[in-house]
């Protein structure tokens, strides 16, 4: 079994569990103020295990299985025996850094909340559009239609920023933007350390040559 497949199994029975259970549900929420004031940082982790409803937790999990097979297998090639863990660490570190700069924004606003995985799933999807960048991916995150990855993802990002400028919803933009910017990171640093593989040069030339083409 994979461990995207864990993951997503683990993500929908609490997810499940926390719709019907309000104590769950509470406890695992990310609340800035809990963690200020009583040192419960483990909510920058259990808010990635619970959604606000169905909708939310299957489009998280959808996005996930989409993309995550594809970036284990690749940590597997890249990292060899190294490569199931480097992708876990990359999945439940990108939890928390993602929301690193929404902490720091509302880290005493007491009206303040965030739920889900999309952080650690921008993170994945960002991973593989790094490996990937010439791959082309949909609107509805389908690979192998609609843009170049690269340039969807530069539009994600773009767009996300707009938004969380704008601000309103419920949807924590700026989750999503960090969450894809760690993704990149961890795997660029990844790859310096632990392969010979150069992922930005591997990158560039990819993009470069799909440019030519163009340009």
């Amino acid at each position: 079994m994979t461990i995207t497949l864990i993951i997503i199994i683990i993500t929908v029975i609490t997810s499940i569990a926390a719709f019907s259970n309000d104590k769950v549900f509470n406890d695992f929420i990310f609340y800035p103020p809990a963690v200020t004031h009583n040192k419960q940082w483990y909510r920058f982790f259990t808010c990635g295990l619970i959604h606000a409803d169905i909708g939310h937790l299957f489009f998280n999990m959808y996005a996930f299985y989409m993309f995550g097979d594809s970036v284990e297998a690749s940590f597997i090639q890249l990292f060899e025996q190294k490569g199931k863990l480097l992708y876990l660490l990359l999945y439940i570190t990108s939890l928390a850094a993602c929301l690193l700069p929404t902490y720091s924004k509302h880290k005493n606003d007491e009206n303040y909340r965030s739920l889900g995985a999309s952080g650690a799933v921008s993170a994945v999807i960002f991973a593989y559009i790094m490996l990937n960048p010439l791959q082309k991916i949909g609107i509805i995150f389908i690979p192998g239609i609609g843009l170049p990855s690269f340039i969807f993802g530069l539009l994600y990002i773009v767009i996300s920023s707009w938004l969380d400028k704008r601000g309103g919803g419920n949807i924590n933009h700026s989750a999503h933007i960090f969450g894809g910017l760690y993704g990149i990171a961890f795997l660029i640093f990844a790859g310096y350390v632990f392969s010979d593989y150069h992922v930005l040069a591997e990158f560039l030339e990819r993009v470069r040559g799909f440019s030519s083409r163009y340009f």
